[in-house]
């Protein structure tokens, strides 16, 4: 069973930067995909970024631009490199381990992250 561990968030002021950790357990997580999903209050969780075994990514037009998701084979861990915050970035977000079908990312309901809070203040 793969455990993921999300760690990086914090508080920081609107143009400010965090970069975001989620650490896997397990001999497979070179051959996985994950993705980068967020929950502010009273919304719906959101896919951010994606990235698959290949590192293909891909971007909601929201943070296009300005997040940059990155994979470490060798340490087992994916990064959110989340530059240019804005308030409305505020939210839990959250690690996961799905697959890329069709060059879609499709998550898995059994794999994620603890979360972790980011907030942007103006």
């Amino acid at each position: 069973q793969v455990q993921l561990v999300d760690s990086g968030g914090g508080s920081v002021q609107a143009g400010g930067s965090l970069r975001l950790s989620c650490a896997a357990s397990g001999s497979t997580f070179s051959i996985n995909a994950f993705g980068w999903y967020r929950q502010a209050p009273g919304k719906q969780r959101e896919l951010v970024a994606s990235i698959s075994s290949d590192s293909s990514t891909n971007y909601a037009d929201s943070v296009k631009g300005r997040f940059t998701i990155t994979r470490d084979n060798a340490k087992n861990t994916v990064y959110l490199q989340m530059n240019s915050l804005k308030p409305e970035d505020t939210a839990v977000y959250y690690c996961n381990l799905g697959i890329y079908w069709s060059g879609k990312y499709y998550s898995t309901a059994d794999h994620w992250g603890q979360g972790t809070q980011v907030t942007v203040s103006a």
